[in-house]
C-alpha cells in the first residue's frame, strides 16, 4: 500500500515551507510516539507543551534508543517490542541502570549484514540523553508510574561552562579570503569549479547573509524570495517558535540576493512546483537542504583557513564570526543580542570575550628568536 501524501492546510500568515517543516517534525514524533507504550501518553503531551519541537524529537529518540537498550542489552524487561514494556519493568529500573546506559552510549556498535558501524557520543550528548530518560522518569515518580524518584542517582556529565570552550570563528582576513575564493573560484579543485560556474552568485548570497546577520541554519534554509522586500529594504526570517522577525537589508546583501535572483536562480519553468519560491535552490530546482548547505560553508572555510574540506568549519562558526565581528566593530553587545535572537545577553557576553586577533597581537611582540637574530 502505497504511503499517502501529506498535504498542509495553512491557515496562517507564514510561508507554506516554514508550516511544512513544523510539520514534519511533528509527524516525525507521533511516528516514534507509537512506537513507544500508550501509558506514556502523559510524558508526550509534557514534552509537546514545554519544549521546542526540534528538542521533542530529540528527547524521543532518546527515550527510544533507552527502551531498544533495555530489550536488547538487559535483563530489565520480558519485551521484545518497544511498545510492550510495562510501567512495572520501568518501576525496577535503577540509577546504576540509566549509569550504564550513558556509558553504553558513548560508544558502541551496530552491526548490519556487511558492516559494522562504531558510533561515539560526546558528553554534550551524553548530557542530553541523561536530561532525556532524567525527565522521562521524573514525569513517571510524578504520576506515580515508579515508586522512586531514581533521577538523584544519576552519574554527573562534565560538560564545558559558557567561556570555557574557545569560540571558534573566522578572522577578518580569512572572511576576505573565503568571499574572494565564492568570487573567483580561487583554491576549488576543477570539478568543484564546474558545479561553481553555475552556483557562484548563489553562493555568494548565502555567506553574505550568514556573516551580515549571523543567521541561524534553519532560518537561512527556509528563505523565501517572497521573504524579501527590496522597496523597503527588508527581509522576513522564521526564528525559533515561528517568531517572525524583520531584517533590515544593507547594500551588500541587497547586491549579492539581487545578482542570483536576477542572473543565475533557474526560470520558473525549471523549478519544481513545491519548490517555486524557495530563494536557494539546488541544481535540481529543488530547495537546497540544510545538509548541501552545511557542505558549501565548509567548503568555502577550508580554502580561507588553508585546511582539508572535512576540518572547514561549520553555518554555525559563520554565525560566531558575525558576532565577533559586529561587537569588534564596537556595536553595544545587547544590539548584537537582538540581531542575533540570543534569549539572553550572557550568550552574546561569551562572543565579546573572544576579541578576534588577541592572541596573534599577544604574541607579535614576543618574537624571541627574531630578537636574537637582530642582536647578533
Amino acid at each position: 500500500m502505497a504511503a499517502k501524501e501529506i498535504k498542509t492546510h495553512n491557515k496562517s500568515d507564514r510561508p507554506d515551507n516554514v508550516v511544512q517543516k513544523e510539520n514534519d517534525i511533528y509527524m516525525q514524533c507521533e511516528a516514534i510516539e507509537k512506537e513507544l507504550p500508550k501509558f506514556l501518553r502523559g510524558y508526550f503531551a509534557y514534552l509537546k507543551s514545554n519544549v521546542l519541537p526540534m528538542t521533542r524529537l530529540a528527547y524521543l529518540h532518546d527515550i527510544k534508543f533507552f527502551f531498544r537498550y533495555l530489550t536488547d542489552e538487559t535483563d530489565l524487561t520480558k519485551a521484545s517490542e518497544l511498545h510492550e514494556i510495562t510501567a512495572e519493568e520501568l518501576n525496577g529500573v535503577r540509577a546504576s541502570d540509566v549509569n550504564m546506559f550513558i556509558d553504553y552510549c558513548r560508544k558502541y556498535k551496530v552491526e548490519t549484514e556487511n558492516t559494522v558501524y562504531v558510533f561515539e557520543n560526546a558528553n554534550k550528548t551524553l548530557a542530553r540523553k541523561k536530561s532525556s530518560i532524567s525527565v522521562l522518569f521524573k514525569y513517571l515518580y510524578r504520576d506515580g508510574l515508579v515508586e522512586k524518584n531514581i533521577t538523584d542517582g544519576f552519574d554527573p556529565i562534565r560538560v564545558p561552562k559558557p567561556g570555557e570552550k574557545e569560540i571558534k570563528a573566522l578572522q577578518d582576513d580569512e572572511v576576505m579570503i573565503m568571499l574572494d575564493a565564492v568570487s573567483s573560484g580561487a583554491g576549488l579543485t576543477p570539478h568543484e569549479k564546474s558545479y561553481w560556474e553555475k552556483t557562484k552568485l548563489r553562493d555568494k548570497a548565502i555567506l553574505i547573509l550568514f556573516l551580515t546577520y549571523g543567521l541561524r541554519l534553519s532560518e537561512l534554509q527556509q528563505l523565501n524570495v517572497s521573504s524579501f522586500n527590496f522597496s523597503r529594504g527588508e527581509f522576513k526570517i522564521y526564528r525559533k517558535r515561528g517568531k517572525e522577525s524583520i531584517m533590515p537589508l544593507n547594500k551588500s546583501a541587497t547586491e549579492v540576493v539581487s545578482d542570483y535572483l536576477e542572473n543565475e536562480r533557474p526560470a520558473e519553468d525549471k523549478i519544481s512546483e513545491d519548490h517555486k519560491d524557495a530563494l536557494f535552490l539546488s541544481l535540481q530546482g529543488r530547495r537546497m537542504t540544510e545538509r548541501q548547505i552545511r557542505e558549501l560553508v565548509k567548503k568555502y572555510t577550508s580554502i580561507a583557513l588553508h585546511t582539508s574540506r572535512r576540518a572547514g568549519y561549520s553555518p554555525h562558526k559563520l554565525r560566531a564570526t558575525a558576532a565577533t565581528s559586529l561587537i569588534g566593530r564596537g556595536n553595544s553587545i545587547f544590539d548584537v543580542a537582538a540581531l542575533l535572537d540570543h534569549e539572553q545577553v550572557t550568550t552574546t557576553q561569551l562572543y565579546a570575550r573572544q576579541k578576534a586577533g588577541i592572541k596573534r597581537d599577544l604574541v607579535r611582540d614576543m618574537e624571541w628568536e627574531e630578537e636574537r637574530k637582530d642582536n647578533k
